[in-house]
């Protein structure tokens, strides 16, 4: 039975009586995947519930590091610091193909700040946290081996450490994945109407299916809000607790031909306009320029964009790294936007500092069987998983143990002649124990894009995009283009060269048929160049 028709069954089934689950989850991106993990890898009967699609929000649409954070470390937040370099070791360890090392390099001029000095002394701090040593520095020519063509003027070094990247979105499916393989019921467009009450407890949950008018209820009592930026949408503080106070902040990035700026590593400077750590990283066969970082006044429940100003803020950034490049907004395939669910001590979309400069600390609410998640990193969130779980059940004696792993670790098949050791490593991290059947789906040749007459970047095969329409909950052809593939973003136009082809692999494994196909294509299409191309793009 192929995912979409288990999904339309249990949905079906949960309409059709109420069921009582233990915890709740609201909210699909990597800390509501999270909590999901742990609690069902702890015996927890365990529904987890997203408006819209798994990774829709920010776990889709951020920079793709999986780091320590050391620009927190930098302003003296230790504890945030010393908990992601730990995760992040933990997760190369477990998910190698998934969660992957990559080096970064920051150049230093002459009088700017910080000096190669001072960054060595904190890299070194870094690296005691991680009991691990990767710092060294480079002198210009040797900066200039690991980074071709950036700009020499002043250069008087570079330092370089490592963290790691990943497909955020991916991660949260691999996570959700590994949740439901302990039993965890994960639904994708299913949202939350409101948390039912019996004496001012939590006692249930009421739901409503995309494009159903009728709501139904499931019983719980605990339910853990984990929807970012709407986190204080269900949330209702105790007597006497403040209320959450959310601060959306907007990252930005630029997709950009890696023929054009090739980079094998992240570089990173400080931007001329606001001193922020900026960096330029090869990513899925591209490179990326980001991020932004500005408050989102826009409404929380349209896909967020790029503005005019940010798209000129990063190719300034590009020029003063890369003059040579000559990047330019032709050059750039597609943009995306995320929006971080900040936790600020000043008014909401208005804080006091410049919002670089707020905490990325998460915080709880709770209110009688009702927790809420604001803040955190990518990189923290099995901690943030548990946490949530032990207020929730008053203590940590119902959870497995923390040193547990989040990903099972399987012996992957043998390796096809026709795909490299690299690929396979990727493959091997994407999938876990359903790389197998992931082979099985379609054929293992490589995407193409005919118009470009060579393989896609990334490495895509065809059978991961056909196991996708067939057992990853694609409900819409955007949850297949941005999310489960990332084609929206690494191929010219949103991939639309690319669309009679997927049709003809993946129409059957969808179980549409040529009107829904073509109802799905135009607003794919509408929607990639409202929120994923060039701002203030001209229609066709």
């Amino acid at each position: 039975m192929s995912q979409m028709k288990r999904r339309d069954s249990l949905l079906k089934e949960l309409q059709s009586s109420t069921h009582t689950f233990d915890v709740v989850v609201i909210g699909g991106g990597i800390t509501g995947a999270g909590i999901a993990r742990e609690a069902a890898g702890s015996g927890l009967n365990t529904l987890l519930v997203e408006q819209k699609d798994f990774a829709w929000g920010t776990s889709s649409r951020s920079s793709k590091m999986v780091h320590g954070g050391l620009r927190y470390l930098g302003s003296g937040q230790y504890r945030l610091t010393r908990d992601a370099v730990t995760e992040r070791q933990r997760l190369m360890a477990e998910a190698p193909g998934l969660i992957e090392p990559l080096r970064f390099i920051m150049p230093h001029f002459q009088r700017q700040f910080p000096g190669p000095r001072l960054f060595q002394i904190l890299l070194r701090v870094y690296d005691w946290i991680a009991r691990n040593s990767s710092r060294h520095f480079l002198s210009p020519s040797e900066t200039m081996q690991w980074v071709p063509g950036l700009n020499t003027t002043k250069l008087t070094g570079a330092s370089g450490f490592t963290d790691a990247v990943t497909d955020d979105a991916r991660l949260v499916q691999r996570v959700i994945t590994e949740a439901r393989q302990d039993g965890a019921l994960c639904l994708n467009y299913v949202k939350a109407v409101n948390v039912l009450r019996t004496n001012g407890n939590v006692s249930g949950i009421e739901l409503q299916a995309e494009d159903e008018t009728e709501t139904f209820t499931v019983n719980t009592p605990l339910v853990i809000n984990a929807t970012g930026v709407w986190a204080d949408r269900l949330q209702q503080p105790m007597d006497g607790q403040k209320p959450m106070s959310i601060r959306p902040l907007r990252g930005s990035h630029l997709v950009i031909p890696w023929q054009k700026l090739p980079v094998s590593c992240s570089v990173s400077l400080f931007h001329p306009d606001d001193k922020r750590p900026v960096f330029a990283f090869p990513w899925a066969g591209t490179t990326v320029l980001g991020t932004t970082d500005l408050d989102h006044t826009e409404s929380l429940d349209n896909e967020p964009r790029i503005a005019g100003e940010e798209l000129d803020y990063l190719l300034r950034i590009s020029s003063s790294l890369f003059p040579g490049a000559a990047v330019s907004r032709d050059d750039v395939l597609s943009t995306w936007a995320g929006v971080r669910p900040v936790v600020t001590a000043g008014s909401r979309g208005s804080g006091s500092k410049a919002p670089s400069k707020e905490s990325r600390e998460h915080e709880f609410r709770e209110d009688n069987g009702l927790i809420s998640i604001a803040g955190g990193k990518l990189t923290t969130f099995r901690l943030i998983a548990r946490e949530a779980l032990i207020r929730g059940l008053n203590g940590e004696e119902r959870l497995r143990p923390g040193n547990d792993p989040v990903f099972r670790q399987n012996v992957p098949p043998q390796r096809p002649s026709n795909i490299s050791h690299q690929n396979w490593q990727r493959l091997t991290g994407f999938y876990g124990s359903d790389l197998s059947a992931v082979m099985q789906a379609g054929t293992t040749e490589p995407v193409h894009d005919e118009m470009a007459s060579g393989a896609v970047p990334g490495r895509l095969l065809w059978s991961e995009v056909v196991w996708a329409c067939m057992q990853e909950d694609v409900e819409h052809l955007d949850d297949l283009m941005l999310r489960r593939t990332r084609l929206g973003l690494i191929v010219p136009e949103g991939g639309k060269s690319l669309l009679p082809k997927i049709k003809e692999h993946c129409l059957d494994a969808l179980g549409w048929d040529d009107e829904q196909w073509h109802a799905e294509e135009a607003r794919y299409s509408t929607l990639w160049r409202e929120a994923y191309s060039l701002p203030n793009r001209p229609e066709p």
